[in-house]
């Protein structure tokens, strides 16, 4: 009760009378917390999703927004945090930095190579990502798409859900067609699901649904 009620007064009090938040912190992502009950959106850095793979320089995938997610756990999960508000975001979270035993969270974030700093909403963490970048500290010894892009290519259908089944099944005027990874249009296709167009996990899920392959 006390959280919704929480929540309700942060939904209708301007940005700059919410109050510090203060609290145990529970890990959501590599930028997302919760704080006392409140859902916080670190200002001004981005993580890689938590189903968004990266490219190791011997081309191996694998999973860097879990990985980001696991270091953030190990740093300050169950540690005492104060934020301080800053916005609120289209999804209703509270956007915050937040601070933890003296540690600037999103600096520190920023600084080993978790997250990005998110520019577009701050040049708070600028000269913490060039730091990293020169050192190649986490993420930045990968091959990483940027989250923001991550998510809009998602958004069009073009990244599954499930990084286990990334076969594309489209709907066309030359039929239900399906694409593996690899294929010439297979980057390009999208799939939209209130279509009926779906993704399947094997070419012989696909087959048996009543797809056929791409000829290219």
């Amino acid at each position: 009760m006390l959280r919704i009620c929480t929540a309700i007064v942060l939904a209708f009090m301007p940005v700059s009378g919410i109050a510090d938040i203060m609290g145990v912190v529970h890990v959501i992502d590599a930028d997302t917390l919760d704080v006392g009950g409140i859902r916080i959106r670190l200002h001004a850095i981005d993580a890689p999703e938590q189903d968004q793979n990266c490219t190791t320089e011997h081309g191996v995938a694998f999973g860097c927004g879990a990985w980001a997610t696991d270091q953030v756990v190990a740093r300050f999960a169950g540690q005492y945090a104060k934020c301080s508000a800053t916005d609120i975001d289209k999804y209703g979270r509270t956007v915050a930095t937040c601070d933890v035993g003296g540690v600037d969270v999103g600096s520190e974030i920023v600084s080993l190579g978790w997250a990005f700093a998110y520019r577009r909403y701050g040049m708070d963490y600028d000269l913490d990502e060039v730091a990293a970048a020169a050192a190649d500290r986490g993420l930045h010894g990968f091959h990483v798409q940027s989250p923001a892009q991550f998510r809009a290519t998602r958004a069009k259908g073009r990244i599954p859900l499930d990084p286990n089944c990334r076969i594309k099944g489209n709907i066309s005027k030359h039929g239900q067609i399906f694409h593996v990874p690899g294929q010439e249009f297979y980057e390009r296709t999208g799939i939209n699901l209130s279509r009926g167009e779906r993704w399947f996990c094997s070419n012989t899920e696909a087959r048996a649904a009543g797809w056929r392959a791409a000829r290219r």
